[in-house]
C-alpha cells in the first residue's frame, strides 16, 4: 500500500537542498519506525518519490512525497512519530493513503502550484498593486528563458492562472510539473521589469502543490493530499 506525506519547510531549512532533504527523511522514517517497504536486490533502498523538488532558498507549506508501506499505520500515529524526529523548520502535517497504480504518483500528478512572493531587497513603486493588475490583464507577458545553450523569448502569460496582491506580497497560481513549469521568480522578474525597477529580489513561499482534475484548457487545481484517503 502507498501513502502520501505532506510537510512544511521553513526558516533556515530553506537553505537545505533537495538531495539532503531526501536523506533527512530517509533517516527520520527509520528512526520513527514506520513500516516502509524497500526495493529488492543487492542494494535495497526505501521506496520513496518526491512530488516537486523545492528550490534552495524557498520556504513552503505544501511539500509532498510518496512512500510504499509493508502494512497500514494510523495517519495520526505516523505524523506523531515523524514529528518527534523533525528539527526546527520541518513539520509533517499530512499522511494519507493513495491508490496503488503508477498514474497516481505525486511527481506524475503535479500540474500547478501557488506562491506568495515578497520583495526582500529593493522596493516596488507605491502603486505596485494597481500596476500588478495591469500587468496581469496583458494578453502576452514575454520574458527571456536562458539555458546553457541558448536564450529564447517565451510568453509566460498562459502559465499564470491567478495573480493578485495580498497585503505586502504577490500571490500567484501557476503551472508546475513536467509538462509546463513556471518558476515564481520568472513572474516577479517580469513584473519588476514592467515596473522599471532594477536591483530588487523576492523571497518566495510555496503555499500548495496541485494536481489538475480538469483539462489543460480548463484546469481544476486540487491539493495532492485531497486525492488520498485516511488510513482506517
Amino acid at each position: 500500500m502507498k501513502a502520501r506525506i505532506k510537510f512544511r519547510k521553513l526558516g533556515v531549512m530553506k537553505f537545505i537542498g533537495h538531495l539532503d532533504v531526501m536523506r533527512y527523511f530517509q533517516k527520520a522514517i527509520r528512526r520513527a519506525g514506520l513500516p516502509i517497504a524497500f526495493t529488492e536486490g543487492y542494494s535495497p533502498h526505501m521506496i520513496m518519490s518526491f512530488a516537486s523538488p523545492l528550490g534552495v532558498g524557498m520556504t513552503s507549506d505544501g511539500e509532498y512525497f510518496d512512500i510504499e508501506l509493508r502494512e497500514p499505520i494510523s495517519g495520526v500515529e505516523a505524523i506523531r512519530r515523524l514529528n518527534e524526529q523533525m528539527v526546527e523548520g520541518m513539520e509533517v502535517i499530512g499522511f494519507v493513503r493513495i491508490p496503488e497504480d503508477k498514474k497516481n504518483k505525486g511527481m506524475t500528478l503535479v500540474a500547478g502550484a501557488e506562491y506568495l512572493s515578497r520583495a526582500c531587497r529593493g522596493t516596488l513603486p507605491q502603486d505596485w498593486k494597481e500596476r500588478l493588475d495591469a500587468f496581469y490583464i496583458q494578453k502576452e507577458i514575454k520574458t527571456v528563458k536562458r539555458t546553457k545553450r541558448e536564450e529564447k523569448e517565451v510568453d509566460i502569460r498562459p502559465m499564470i492562472h491567478k495573480l493578485t496582491a495580498r497585503e505586502d506580497s504577490i500571490y500567484m497560481q501557476v503551472d508546475a510539473g513536467s509538462a509546463r513549469n513556471l518558476k515564481p521568480d520568472s513572474v516577479t522578474d517580469a513584473f519588476a521589469e514592467y515596473c522599471g525597477v532594477k536591483d530588487i529580489s523576492f523571497a518566495h513561499h510555496r503555499l500548495e502543490t496541485f494536481a489538475n482534475t480538469g483539462s489543460e484548457e480548463n484546469p481544476v487545481f486540487v491539493p495532492l493530499d485531497a486525492l488520498g484517503t485516511e488510513f482506517e
